[in-house]
């Protein structure tokens, strides 16, 4: 029970303290709601595995590189969420991404080391988003994309191709505190009822 109290605790600690990217509220489903994000700076690693083995693989590389491994030998903060993001019509390729500090602009973050690592600017924009806990597995996150994209069918929205898995926990928090997101970008010239 002790365990358990200190690694919820340790959990909360990552997702308050943690700086996560702005967004504005769009419109709340019963099931789903609609989030417009302004741009973020992303350092990004392309992965051609399976979900698993890409997450694992990309998060090595992206600490490697905010832990110092990169032309200015600096460290540079840890942000939430992870994401991984994939076009559903090819999804053996998947971008692993670390989300940079606000602090942080293209002319001031450092150059990986690595030329499998690059830094560039993300427009999120307007995004349909569910949550779900738990490890985010294979089965677990495409059950979720399906039932988000079902949700979106029912409400005749535009959608792209682009899936994006975010996960904001740090490894040492436990399934039942764990914090997950998964984002279908919509095509906001086709919804432009939604900013009404």
């Amino acid at each position: 029970m002790k365990v358990s109290i200190i690694s919820f605790l340790l959990s909360m600690v990552v997702i308050s303290g943690t700086e996560t990217p702005n967004y504005k509220k769009i419109k709340k489903f019963k099931d789903f709601e609609l989030r417009n994000y302004e741009s973020i700076i992303i350092a990004t690693t392309t992965v051609e595995r399976d979900f698993s083995e890409s997450n694992s693989i990309g998060f090595r590389r992206l600490a490697n590189y905010i832990f110092g491994d990169n032309d200015k030998n600096i460290k540079i903060e840890m942000t939430a969420p992870v994401i991984t993001s994939f076009n559903s019509l090819y999804e053996n390729q998947k971008d692993i991404s670390f989300i940079m500090p606000k602090i942080h602009n293209l002319n001031s973050l450092p150059l990986s080391n690595k030329n499998n690592v690059s830094i560039k600017v993300k427009e999120v924009g307007l995004v349909a988003v569910i949550g779900f806990g738990g490890w985010a597995t294979e089965e677990r996150t495409n059950k979720y994309i399906n039932k988000l994209k079902i949700l979106i069918q029912n409400e005749k929205l535009n959608i792209s191709d682009e899936i994006i898995v975010a996960q904001y926990n740090s490894p040492w928090a436990i399934p039942p505190f764990r914090k997950n997101e998964i984002l279908i970008p919509l095509d906001k010239k086709n919804n432009q009822g939604l900013f009404k």
